[in-house]
């Protein structure tokens, strides 16, 4: 694995597409190159399912296989991003042996930088036009308070995890109720950040698409998984069958429950992702239909933030990376014909911002109601192409590149 989502870790040799000058004189075990490649590759989906909720139709413009992919896209592609972000950043903080003592401080103060980097980028694509939907400027947030995180153990950050899973969206909502409600129209016309970028200081902690208040179980998911090894047998094996587990009790509660409750069912008929209006979170709905009662914890709807949507979501999150690193290290022609595919995962950040500016520069409209999948192929295809090439000759894509020389100071 040469880079990460979206920020960079040390070079792994056995995960790039393109050998680095170390690969012979440390050869991994295929099962260690299909671990890091499969990442790679997870990587690399995830950055395609964003395009798809970004740029592609509304799933119920396509029918088939390719609507059933863009209804999975929608919420959970940006989860799979954050967990694999909380796993990167284990990459760089020692991976299952946490840096200490200097390094563990050089560590921080990389994560740190990167932190802000994000930040910038992020709020700087929002004021340019991409608005509220990018999640660059979250990741800022989400990496600083992960910094105190960085040596705890795989069994300390799955059961905080589950707490905060637990925890979290009752919090949201108390303080979406009871706390911001009353005071967001105040301080958003008085935070510099949403008037610059549509992403103020409400959004990135309460109210956005991302909101780290529950977004935060990802990222630590994702910590949690890094101090795995999962090449592992054993440790697949179980991590597939939890991935089932919470794709059954995430969706299949909340059937249950509609199912029982005519009013639960009326309030899951409502839109909630990217079509409901003025916003991902599908809060705009809800304030139209009048209600203020919760319902939304109780559903597992794309962006509701409930228990059930975080359980599910990460269940699809564990099946595709465990898929993934399964696929790539029992079929060597697999990991040979999905190359390009993989580089597009080494260089997440430059394809993920890479498909803002082309989206602005061709006057693609992004989020909005698309009747054609040909943009999304396009830009699959481009980023696709893109990353071939230049893995043949760069190690580092170009904006993974900017951010390790705003890191080297650290080292």
């Amino acid at each position: 694995m040469t880079q990460t989502d979206p920020v960079q870790a040390p070079p792994s040799p056995s995960a790039s597409p393109r050998p680095g000058p170390s690969a012979s004189a440390s050869p991994a075990s295929p099962a260690s190159t299909g671990r890091l490649v499969g990442v790679d590759l997870a990587r690399a989906l995830a950055v395609f399912g964003m395009f798809a909720v970004h740029i592609g139709p509304q799933p119920g413009a396509v029918g088939g296989v390719g609507g059933w992919l863009l209804r999975l896209s929608e919420g959970r592609a940006s989860v799979l991003f954050a967990t694999l972000a909380g796993f990167s950043l284990m990459l760089i903080a020692g991976r299952r042996e946490p840096r200490t003592g200097l390094d563990g401080r050089r560590v921080k103060i990389r994560i740190a930088i990167r932190a802000l980097v994000l930040f910038a980028i992020g709020t700087a694509l929002s004021a340019a036009g991409a608005g509220a939907m990018v999640i660059l400027a979250y990741y800022g947030v989400y990496f600083l308070l992960a910094l105190p995180l960085l040596r705890l153990q795989t069994r300390t950050l799955a059961i905080l995890a589950a707490v905060l899973a637990v925890v979290t969206p009752l919090l949201q909502f108390a303080l979406t109720t009871w706390v911001v409600g009353p005071v967001e129209a105040t301080v958003n016309a008085n935070d510099p950040l949403k008037q610059l970028g549509d992403v103020g200081v409400l959004d990135l902690l309460v109210t956005g698409y991302y909101p780290t208040v529950t977004w935060m179980t990802f990222v630590v998911t994702g910590m949690a998984l890094g101090r795995l090894d999962l090449s592992a047998v054993g440790v697949q094996r179980r991590l597939a069958g939890l991935g089932a587990a919470l794709i059954a009790f995430g969706y299949g509660v909340p059937y249950l429950l509609t199912r029982l409750s005519g009013r639960l069912h009326e309030v899951a008929q409502l839109p909630w992702g990217r079509a409901a209006e003025g916003g991902g979170s599908g809060k705009a709905a809800l304030e139209a239909a009048g209600d203020t009662d919760g319902w939304m914890l109780l559903l597992a709807q794309p962006h509701s933030g409930s228990t059930f949507d975080m359980a599910g979501s990460l269940g699809v999150a564990f099946t595709v990376l465990v898929g993934a690193t399964v696929a790539l290290a029992r079929l060597p022609w697999l990991r040979r014909l999905l190359a390009p595919v993989v580089a597009v995962g080494t260089m997440s950040l430059t394809a993920y911002v890479g498909h803002f500016v082309a989206s602005t520069a061709l006057g693609v409209p992004l989020g909005e109601d698309i009747v054609s999948a040909a943009p999304l192929l396009c830009f699959i295809a481009g980023a696709v192409l893109f990353a071939a090439l230049w893995s043949r000759f760069f190690r580092r894509g170009p904006l993974e590149h900017l951010v390790h020389l705003a890191t080297r100071a650290a080292r």
